[in-house]
């Protein structure tokens, strides 16, 4: 994928020569695989709208879709279905992502439960406080309130 990203926007990939000539001029540039905050944004609105429709879907230890899933595998389906490929686990998944604070959440955020250093769980951030998730073990797909304030923000990139 290559976007064409309009200065002001903050590339990483680029000289900072580059992005201050490019802002002077008002020009742009062209950086294969540089997605734009909206580009993710729609992204992750989207894989939380794939978690939300799988719904009632049985949970089941390591299952990664369509019709079964653990936490992560959820996670993973969701964001597949949207072209971003994520690692297996809860943990790997908070590894990879961009962490987020608290109060800077967004909708399709992923929500990383944990306990000391260690990542055990994780969901998609639905907004007002809940997530789309596959708790456990006899359980359902679905959106439950955050319970514990053991938890971490990530943004999948």
């Amino acid at each position: 994928m290559i976007a064409q990203v309009h200065v002001p926007f903050l590339i990483t990939r680029a000289g900072t020569a580059t992005v201050l000539t490019l802002a002077a001029v008002g020009g742009s540039m062209i950086v294969p695989g540089a997605v734009t905050d909206a580009q993710a944004a729609t992204r992750s609105t989207k894989a939380l709208k794939i978690a939300a429709s799988k719904k009632g879907s049985p949970y089941r230890y390591g299952a990664t879709g369509p019709h079964r899933f653990d936490c992560s595998g959820l996670t993973l389906y969701a964001f597949k279905k949207v072209g971003k490929k994520l690692p297996r686990t809860a943990q790997q998944q908070y590894n990879k992502t961009r962490h987020v604070s608290a109060w800077k959440r967004k909708r399709g955020d992923l929500v990383f439960f944990h306990s000391g250093r260690s990542v055990y769980h994780v969901g998609i951030y639905a907004g007002r406080g809940k997530i789309w998730h596959s708790p456990k073990t006899g359980s359902v797909v679905r959106l439950e309130k955050i319970w514990t304030r053991s938890v971490w923000y990530g943004r999948v990139r």
